[in-house]
């Protein structure tokens, strides 16, 4: 499947969906090695690094953007970000990642209905242009 969607962060990647159940804070919910640890979240325990991260939105700190931009210059952070819902913090962390080190992460908003479609194990290519060109998101099956 080819879903459309609206570049927040230009970049390209691909890797394996993580569908998270819950948004997710990263300042205090993932750890250095991009690893979930806050305990309250379903997923704690399982690993962004790498993966094709899908949530409906970000939560929390304006000090995720920190984080996230060093989980990006460490090599610990996800492969790409899907979102239904924008989300400046970690927007400002993919373009301070980018300024600063060189590295670019792709985040893309897709319409909420097309979010639901990313299943966990799915391998995805995701290409988000400068805006206002639109991104696009291939996934295949699981």
């Amino acid at each position: 499947m080819t879903l459309s969607g609206r570049s927040l962060h230009p970049g390209q990647a691909s890797g394996v969906v993580l569908a998270l159940d819950e948004p997710l804070s990263f300042w205090g919910g993932v750890d250095p090695c991009g690893v979930i640890v806050d305990a309250h979240h379903p997923q704690c325990g399982a690993t962004i690094a790498g993966q094709v991260l899908a949530m409906q939105a970000g939560r929390g700190s304006s000090s995720s953007t920190a984080v996230l931009a060093e989980l990006i210059r460490s090599g610990h952070a996800p492969a790409a970000l899907l979102l239904a819902e924008r989300d400046a913090i970690l927007v400002i962390g993919a373009l301070v990642a980018a300024e600063i080190y060189g590295i670019t992460l792709p985040i893309v908003q897709l319409a909420h209905n097309d979010l639901a479609r990313m299943h966990t194990g799915t391998q995805a290519t995701v290409l988000a242009h400068t805006a206002p060109l639109a991104a696009t998101v291939t996934a295949g099956s699981r």
